[in-house]
C-alpha cells in the first residue's frame, strides 16, 4: 500500500523548487508592499518540508520490510 506521504512530499518538493526557481532567476516578481523574496524562502521551506515528508516515507518502508 503506498504511503500517503510519497505523493504529499512529492507534491511539496516539486511545487517548492518552482518557487525557489522563480526567487533565484526572477526576484522581481514578489509581492508589491514588500521587500522580502517571498517566493525564495517560501520554496525553500517546501523543499525542506517535502524532503522531510520523503525522508520519513522512506524510514518507515524500511522498517515495515
Amino acid at each position: 500500500m503506498l504511503d500517503l506521504r510519497v505523493p504529499a512530499g512529492s507534491f511539496f518538493l516539486l511545487l517548492g523548487l518552482i518557487l525557489t526557481g522563480l526567487g533565484i532567476f526572477a526576484p522581481d516578481m514578489r509581492a508589491p508592499l514588500t521587500e522580502v523574496n517571498v517566493n525564495l524562502y517560501s520554496g525553500l521551506s517546501m523543499v525542506a518540508f517535502g524532503a522531510f515528508l520523503l525522508l520519513m516515507a522512506r524510514l518507515a518502508g524500511r522498517r515495515n520490510s
